[in-house]
């Protein structure tokens, strides 16, 4: 198992980018550090930034203090001489700067496609997660599980923590946990990862891709080139297909992860047993155990198949058993993320307002029954019948919310008429309060309150965070 090695204190390529005129697309969490980046490195850079607000321009002053050129409220405007931009994941293809990159010949990378390339000879492999669900949870779980091994590892990329921050920092690492989103993938070209997994496939961000099929397929980048392990849902058999289509590293395996007894080559459980037959010698025979259910915090369906998906690409890298086992129980996932609150009157309060697609509600509604199902908010254009038709056996309440709550109803009206609704025609900071109140009146001793969306809390809050909070006090003031 090999050592990987980055440091920052003599940039890499310097020679690719000296004198090369580049223009970093947004700024923010990726934009800042890949402008800082590349000036380090000799270019020429021009930052340009649709919005020109006040962190905007705080952000602009730090980057001309540099020499950098900065131009804010303009983002459509490919700068006169460009040879590469390097985007924000977020910024759409369709956009006038990219169509104008496309006909001058310009190259368009992401931040992680120059995080990749800045990498040193020496630098650590990256054992990389994406799906729609589930990504945040799973690279935490992995990272905790390689530092049980005793690696030096770090949990990073869309998960909040600049993927070319870690590669050009001081730290050094043997190996990094890497969360990618679709949008990084789809401006990441060049990466090749060690092991990838790709958790699930429900249909979101749709606007941007444009269609289901190119969502999917940015999603499978993540398997191009791997070394070891492509990781796949056995349970969705899209994520299956994916590794077929994907050119690999000769001897790299499809291994697949299942929440029923592991075939060849899978991680499944058996008898409560999370169980590996895919890193073991003699796998037609034998199986290695690594941890029990009850290790997984909370053990959850989805959230036992993040874990396995975690452990399976810690296996590739030759973690022992042990180690998943260590790592599993020292975890602890982030707020709002069916997070026990409360119990009121033998009733369960649980906080999933992370859950802003019906993929991600559909999951923690699996993990109850039954239910009094706090749901609503900005819809995003999705659609609830699939949701609810196959949830509706667990419901004994809904109480509805926010601005897009009547597409839940008229989806529990077909699939679920005989469960009764309460649709909260409010927006205020009481309607928390009120929601969980009514769901209170509807609830039973043995049931569970459970605050899973469906949909974005912008309506109503700042962000899932705030939503998950004001439940949270709700609960709390009904308690006292």
């Amino acid at each position: 198992m090999g050592s990987g090695q980055v440091t920052s204190s003599v940039p890499s390529g310097t020679s690719e980018f000296q004198g090369k005129h580049v223009t970093v697309a947004g700024l923010g969490i990726s934009g800042l550090p890949a402008a800082k980046a590349l000036h380090a490195r000799g270019a020429i850079v021009t930052a340009v930034n649709d919005g020109d607000d006040a962190r905007a321009r705080e952000q602009a002053a730090e980057l001309e203090a540099l020499g950098i050129t900065v131009r804010l409220g303009d983002g459509a405007t490919l700068p006169e001489g460009t040879e590469l931009i390097v985007t924000a994941p977020g910024w759409q293809p369709g956009k006038p700067l990219f169509r104008a990159a496309e006909q001058a010949g310009v190259p368009v990378w992401g931040d992680v496609e120059l995080a990749w390339r800045l990498r040193g000879p020496d630098a650590a492999p990256w054992l990389a997660v994406t799906g729609t669900n589930g990504k945040t949870t799973t690279v935490q779980m992995l990272a905790s599980i390689l530092k049980a091994a005793g690696l030096r590892t770090a949990a990073v990329g869309n998960i909040g923590v600049s993927v070319l921050d870690a590669v050009l920092g001081d730290e050094q690492y043997d190996v990094l946990a890497v969360e990618l989103s679709s949008y990084q993938l789809h401006w990441a070209p060049s990466l090749r990862a060690y092991s990838g997994a790709v958790l699930n496939l429900a249909p979101d961000h749709l606007d941007w891709h444009g269609s289901m099929d190119a969502y999917a397929a940015d999603k499978g980048r993540i398997y191009e080139g791997n070394k070891i392990a492509c990781v796949y849902n056995v349970a969705d058999p899209r994520t299956e297909d994916l590794v077929r289509e994907a050119d690999v590293e000769e001897g790299c395996r499809a291994v697949g992860f299942t929440l029923q007894a592991p075939a060849v080559s899978q991680l499944g459980v058996v008898d409560g047993i999370l169980v590996d037959r895919a890193f073991v010698e003699n796998r037609q025979k034998n199986a290695q155990e690594l941890a029990e259910v009850s290790d997984v915090d909370p053990p959850a369906p989805h959230n036992i198949a993040n874990a396995l998906a975690a452990a399976a690409l810690a296996r590739s890298f030759g973690v022992p058993a042990q180690a998943v086992r260590d790592g599993l129980r020292a975890f602890k996932p982030d707020a709002h993320r069916i997070a026990h609150v409360a119990d009121v009157d033998g009733v369960a309060y649980v906080d999933d307002s992370k859950a802003t697609n019906t993929h991600a509600a559909e999951a923690s509604l699996a993990a109850y029954e039954p239910i009094v199902w706090i749901a609503g908010g900005l819809a995003k254009g999705a659609e609830f019948d699939e949701l609810v038709a196959n949830s509706a056996k667990r419901l004994r309440g809904v109480v509805l919310i926010g601005a897009d709550r009547a597409l839940i109803r008229e989806a529990l009206a077909r699939h679920a008429p005989e469960v009764p609704v309460v649709d909260l025609d409010r927006t205020d900071t009481g309607a928390m309060l009120q929601a969980v109140t009514e769901a209170k009146r509807l609830a039973r001793p043995g049931d569970t309150v459970l605050l899973a969306p469906a949909c974005a809390s912008m309506d109503m809050f700042t962000n899932y965070n705030q939503r998950g909070d004001a439940f949270a006090a709700a609960v709390r003031e009904l308690g006292a």
